[in-house]
């Protein structure tokens, strides 16, 4: 007998496909991973590298040709975080009814034209218009697609797809600096300033991946047309998230409104998710101006391409902590562990820095640890979506809510406690991480605490009739009839009962 690809024991052993599940089922989640995963990671990786190529393109020669001094830097960045607010809410509401195989492939082709029309600004002003029109249109990306990638897998399986997805932020991050360093070769050619290159090199990359979105991505399962599964495979895709508790699509509503700003998930994981985003902030553009300013000051090219380059070392090191915290929460069973350790990393590095004086090799640790914290931050999503499946309505929306906070602090913090006149420095912005570093370590036992209270008193066991009657498409239906005497049984009691995270 062959080999077979789906039943080989070193995905079994690794976790990838668990031991126990049918070779039916593989054959699903590989084509689940193909269609979702490839799509999803590249379009990230695409969007990252559009949305961070400014910072690189300010230590490349933007500041100088767009005289971009003082906090000017800080208020591109806010620009772009008021378009990404506006839309956040609205965009993945749009996504629980529109499809999200033209949806979001459409605002990719947006986001890069406008990320062409930044290669030929001529001033700050222009600047400005550009990323706030990136900031609208890339907004569908991260939000929708991590929308719907949570809506497709088995809980057990989460951790490891989410932490795969997360790795294309850091990739898109330092592939910037790379791909700017290659621009700086092209400084001159039909008259631009290398610069001006990376924005249009970024533009040819992003806008062939929309279409693989057109040709491959599918919707949520209850509103799968996809073309490459079959109607067992769709069937099935469904009734395995049945078996975990995940509730399929009952509508849009403004009841799903109140049910998102009512839920305990929404507030607390809204917190918490802001807390891990936040706290390794000086992994980011601190640590690129520490670099700039006191490491290679001279900015020659050798110095300009070395900070390219070191600057993306936390960045590497966030994909290597991303996949080993996924691996080990899956095994786990849970998120908390994993993140209560980063947790208490992420909280030295920052009194670290907030001390100052120490070793350019003490700084330079803790800079790289902090890249290190970045990667069990997917796990919070994944939280998310397990103690939000029995919603899948609110469980979208509650990720943009999510989502949202992120993109306020974005535009406020830099502002607020992260001004670039402070660099390389930052006192107030080191102070406020330490703050905000043991605040999260002090939130990770909230949402726990709740999760146990709601089994406890049995909550969330939803009515079957407002799953299935009321919110299934035909192919949605099919599963209904295809269920076991045991879930028939179920549905009469009128109660799904939600699995244990």
């Amino acid at each position: 007998m062959g080999f077979d690809y789906f039943m080989n024991p070193v995905a079994e052993k690794i976790g990838w496909f668990p031991k126990h599940m049918p070779r039916e089922e593989r054959v699903l989640v590989h084509k689940l991973d193909l269609l979702i995963l490839v799509f999803a990671c590249f379009s990230t990786w695409a969007n990252t590298l559009d949305v961070n190529a400014i910072y690189n393109a300010y230590v490349s020669g933007m500041l100088d040709d767009l005289q971009l001094y003082g906090n000017k830097l800080n208020y591109l960045n806010a620009v772009y975080f008021i378009g990404t607010i506006i839309f956040q809410i609205p965009s993945n509401a749009l996504l629980t009814v529109l499809p999200a195989e033209y949806y979001i492939p459409t605002f990719e082709v947006l986001w890069g034209l406008f990320t062409l029309g930044t290669a030929f600004v001529k001033n700050y002003n222009q600047l400005m218009v550009m990323r706030f029109f990136v900031g609208v249109t890339s907004t569908p990306c991260w939000v929708c697609n991590v929308a719907i990638l949570n809506s497709w897998y088995r809980k057990q399986e989460l951790g490891k797809r989410n932490a795969v997805y997360y790795c294309t932020w850091p990739l898109g991050s330092m592939f910037s600096g790379y791909l700017q360093n290659a621009c700086l070769t092209l400084d001159g050619v039909g008259g631009l300033q290398g610069w001006r290159w990376l924005f249009i090199m970024c533009t040819v990359i992003t806008l062939p991946i929309s279409f693989i979105g057109i040709f491959f991505f599918p919707n949520v399962p209850s509103r799968c047309n996809s073309r490459w599964l079959t109607p067992r495979e769709k069937e099935l895709a469904q009734t395995r998230l049945l078996e975990e508790g995940f509730a399929p699509s009952v509508g849009l509503s403004w009841k799903v409104m109140k049910r998102v700003f009512t839920s305990w998930q929404t507030w607390v994981f809204f917190i918490l998710a802001n807390l891990f985003w936040q706290t390794p902030y000086a992994a980011g553009t601190p640590y690129l101006l520490w670099l700039n300013d006191d490491m290679y000051p001279a900015q020659t090219t050798a110095d300009i391409n070395m900070v390219n380059n070191l600057s993306t070392a936390g960045m590497a090191i966030s994909i290597v902590s991303a996949m080993f915290f996924a691996f080990y929460s899956d095994w786990r069973g849970n998120r908390w562990d994993s993140m209560f350790l980063a947790g208490i990393l992420v909280l030295v590095c920052n009194v670290i820095l907030l001390v100052w004086n120490v070793s350019n090799g003490a700084k330079f640790f803790a800079f790289i640890a902090l890249g290190f914290c970045n990667g069990p931050i997917n796990l919070v999503i994944a939280w998310v979506a397990e103690s939000l499946a029995y919603d899948l309505e609110v469980r979208t929306i509650a990720l943009a809510v999510i989502n949202m906070g992120w993109a306020i602090l974005a535009l406020v913090l830099p502002l607020a406690v992260w001004q670039t006149v402070d660099a390389p420095r930052y006192w107030v912005g080191y102070i406020f991480s330490v703050a905000i570093s043991a605040l999260e370590v002090i939130m990770i036992p909230v949402p726990i605490y709740m999760e146990r209270r709601d089994k406890r008193l049995g909550l969330h066991q939803i009515e079957k009739s407002s799953v299935v009657s009321t919110g299934l498409d035909d192919v949605s239906l099919d599963v209904a009839n295809s269920l076991s005497a045991n879930d028939v049984e179920k549905k009469d009691m009128g109660v799904v009962v939600v699995t244990e995270v």
